[in-house]
């Protein structure tokens, strides 16, 4: 009797686990692969992160907020092929979908915010400032300056200025300013900010919010 009342359960029990999966993933953590060296040291490549999506579904972002956002404007190239046969290309996909593994992140890129809506953020000759004030950024990866690109912008409404902490090796936000949103992100792209490391084990920890205007 109970051996039947648990075949007839099953379905109903496995539709909620993949239910309340497609809710987190929807409004409250997602899974990310980070497949470059654009964060580093804060990010390594192939590090595994866990994204909180809650402060983005009201548009909320803070300069300093290490974030996943969508591909604004062609930032980057068309992907290629999956080499997979059909089957396990869909079962993969079935489990980014459920947030069981890590989105590959082929569509996304990670960034640090450097400015919000109405900074005034301007490198020249190596030095950064945001509204005319010194940054302290001890994220920025060993032996880089904070931008080796001169560049004088006003953050409009909306849009976000990012860099990555390897400013060396880093195609951000001031390698696209003749793009349509002139090198910003727009804040609907934001998908949420990296909250923690999740793999591999060496590396778990949170990530934290560190605004580049803080005193040092």
């Amino acid at each position: 009797m109970r051996k039947g009342s648990l075949l007839r359960e099953l379905p109903i029990l496995v539709s909620l686990a993949l239910l309340v999966s497609l809710l987190i993933k929807s409004f409250l953590v997602q899974f990310f692969f980070i497949p470059s060296g654009s964060m580093e040291n804060t990010l390594q490549i192939k590090d595994r992160v866990a994204v909180n999506r809650i402060p983005f579904i009201g548009n909320n972002v803070s300069r300093g907020d290490v974030i996943v956002f969508r591909d604004p404007a062609g930032w980057l190239p068309e992907a290629s092929s999956d080499p997979e046969n059909k089957i396990t290309h869909a079962i993969r996909e079935g489990l980014v979908i459920v947030g069981v593994v890590p989105n590959p992140a082929k569509q996304y890129l990670v960034k640090r915010v450097i400015g919000v809506a109405g900074d005034k953020v301007v490198a020249k000759d190596k030095v950064l400032t945001i509204n005319g004030k010194p940054t302290n950024e001890p994220y920025i990866f060993a032996g880089n300056t904070p931008s080796d690109t001169d560049f004088n912008i006003t953050v409009p409404e909306g849009k976000v200025w990012v860099m990555g902490d390897h400013r060396g090796a880093s195609a951000d936000s001031r390698f696209h300013q003749d793009d349509v949103n002139n090198g910003m992100v727009p804040v609907e792209k934001i998908t949420g900010r990296v909250v923690a490391t999740i793999w591999p084990f060496q590396r778990i920890g949170f990530i934290s919010s560190q605004d580049p205007l803080s005193k040092k």
